[in-house]
């Protein structure tokens, strides 16, 4: 199945980590009218996070329904690696010859963003790459959901208590982030705030949605309140806005890089937990409405560009900022977001285009790969799909309930 309107919300979430960055070089959001906002969109990332465990779990839990074999290590790996990894190279590179640096910085420090490990070395932040953080901390990710896929698809066939039990795991994994993050900060152990532990929870309210949708699509579940919201999204986003402008006040901790209390450190962690939650779900489960805003023609390649928009922005940021002679926080907000955001969007269109697209289409032997799946669809409804993304072999309709 396509869930077209990730498309957009992967748009979403690309922006509002772009914006939180020029508003941080800036200055703006630290010290600003605006400067609480400006800080917390970098709640965009909790909603990558979340996605990704939508989208990567989902093919677990429908083999799990179906009683058929789950994705393949190494097809899975190799897709992660073809989607991620060339981009990645071509940042650490621009980088390393076209951003300013301290002289401190080494070639070693470089590779470690290349390979996913700056985050559990002590290392000098690198300019234009600092964002990537949140790529070393979601290949952890990759690489553990598939243990953690087969604890809570395997031993038994679905069942309605076993959904709910899987559930309640899945809601108690949404807990440890904001613990582990208030214990970092208790112990002043700042490398570990940037571990899986402290964010699992975003990518288990994507894993919870997954389990839902399939479960609620089978008849595993029944009806509840979760359907009554499917129906209306404005209530569903308008609750994440709202937890969004309790984040941007101090109960969430500084704006700027100064280290929160234990329970700021909590509360900020918890807070976008359900951001990420509720502007995830009606994506999940559109209304055609929803489905053709977030995802439309604007929409897909949007979708599609979101990752590149996220590797290249802060190297684009730096240059723009020489180009105007502007130094860190000298203010200037707009003369730096729009040109940065502009030349991102052409350098991330460039990079899709002609290197990550093609690169993932012959990795994958497929000549029509998209990231957003069917783009062709200009209905943008979610419709089933003959061969699911991820999942081989071809899925058939899950048992009727009571089978197991």
């Amino acid at each position: 199945m396509r869930f077209p309107a990730l498309d957009g919300l992967r748009a979403i979430g690309a922006l509002a980590v772009v914006t939180t960055h020029v508003g941080f070089q800036s200055g703006e959001s630290l010290n600003g009218p605006f400067a609480g906002l400006l800080a917390r969109l970098d709640v965009g990332v909790a909603i990558f996070f979340a996605i990704s465990g939508f989208l990567l779990y989902r093919p677990h839990v429908v083999a799990w329904f179906d009683e058929s074999e789950p994705p393949l290590l190494l097809p899975y790996l190799r897709n992660r690696a073809l989607r991620i990894v060339p981009a990645l190279w071509v940042a650490v590179l621009l980088a390393a010859f076209l951003v300013r640096h301290d002289q401190t910085i080494g070639w070693l420090t470089y590779l470690r963003h290349a390979t996913f490990t700056q985050i559990y070395i002590e290392s000098p932040s690198v300019p234009g790459l600092s964002q990537l953080w949140s790529l070393a901390t979601e290949v952890a990710f990759y690489l553990l959901l598939p243990f953690i896929a087969k604890l809570l698809t395997s031993y038994e066939r679905p069942t309605r208590r076993g959904v709910r039990w899987r559930l309640a795991v899945l809601f108690g994994f949404a807990l440890l982030g904001p613990v582990w993050m208030a214990g970092v900060n208790a112990t002043d152990h700042s490398l570990a705030g940037l571990w899986l532990p402290g964010y699992i929870g975003w990518f288990a309210v994507g894993m919870g949605m997954a389990l839902w949708q399939v479960a609620r699509a089978s008849g595993r579940l029944g009806p509840s309140a979760l359907d009554t919201l499917t129906k209306i999204p404005g209530t569903v986003w308008g609750i994440a806005i709202a937890l969004f402008l309790i984040a941007a006040t101090p109960i969430a901790g500084p704006y700027g890089l100064s280290v929160p209390t234990p329970a700021q450190a909590f509360v900020k962690c918890l807070l976008y937990t359900g951001i990420a939650a509720c502007a995830l779900f009606p994506a999940v489960s559109p209304t055609r409405r929803t489905a053709g805003v977030l995802g439309g023609k604007v929409g897909h390649i949007a979708g599609d560009l979101s990752y590149s928009v996220f590797v290249y922005h802060l190297i684009v940021l730096s240059l723009v900022q020489r180009l105007f002679d502007q130094q860190l926080f000298s203010g200037h907000f707009a003369l730096l977001y729009w040109p940065t955001l502009g030349a991102t969007i052409a350098v991330a269109a460039a990079s899709y285009y002609g290197l990550e697209r093609p690169i993932m289409r012959r990795g994958r032997k497929d000549r029509t790969y998209d990231v957003s799946g069917v783009g062709r669809d200009s209905n943008a409804s979610a419709q089933p799909k003959r061969i699911d993304d991820w999942t081989k072999p071809e899925i058939k309709p899950a048992p009727p309930f009571g089978h197991g």
